[in-house]
Parts: structure tokens; sequence; C-alpha cells
């Protein structure tokens, strides 16, 4: 059982590694703000069209930012998420938020 608990843990380790290698992107206002996340649920790029920056109103490109943001990271968690269910194919650790 030791054996079995050390290769999950070196799986678990492999695969978190792989995570921060890989990316996904939100698109919001209409792709107006795009931001990059990794599978560590790091932002890692935003973009912001020239467009949506109006100093007149700063609030609205706030906001798109923001969701973006948010988008990225729980997009980024639901990847994690999948990946690490797929190691842990459904033993229900506790502790672990998979």
């Amino acid at each position: 059982m030791l054996k079995q608990a050390q290769q999950m843990q070196a799986k678990l380790a492999e695969t978190q590694a792989e995570l921060a290698e890989k990316t996904v992107e939100a698109s919001v206002g209409g792709g107006k703000v795009i931001v990059i996340a990794n599978g560590a649920g790091e932002v890692t790029s935003i973009k912001i069209a020239p467009e949506v920056v109006d100093p007149q109103d700063v609030e609205m490109l706030e906001d798109l930012v923001l969701s973006g943001v948010k988008q990225a990271i729980e997009d980024a968690k639901k990847m994690a998420s999948g990946e690490m269910g797929k190691l842990t194919a459904g033993l229900n650790i506790p502790g672990m938020p998979f």
C-alpha cells in the first residue's frame, strides 16, 4: 500500500507540473479582453484591445478585466480538476479537492 501511495504521489507531482505548462484562455467583452491562465491557476497574460480603453469609462475596463481573470481561473481549475480526477479515478481521497 505504501508503494502505491508513493507512486500516486509521484504521478500527482508529474500531473501538477504538466498542468503548469497547459493554458486556458478566457475572452470577455466580445474578445476585447483576453486572459490566459495556466493549469496551476496563475494568470500569465492579459490582452486588452485598444478600442476598449476609454479614459471616460475606466470602470467598464476594470469590470472586463476582473471578469476575464475570474473566468480564466475558473477554467484553469476545471482543467486541473479534470486531469487530477483522471489520476485519482474517483478514489474520494479526504482533503483532495478533485
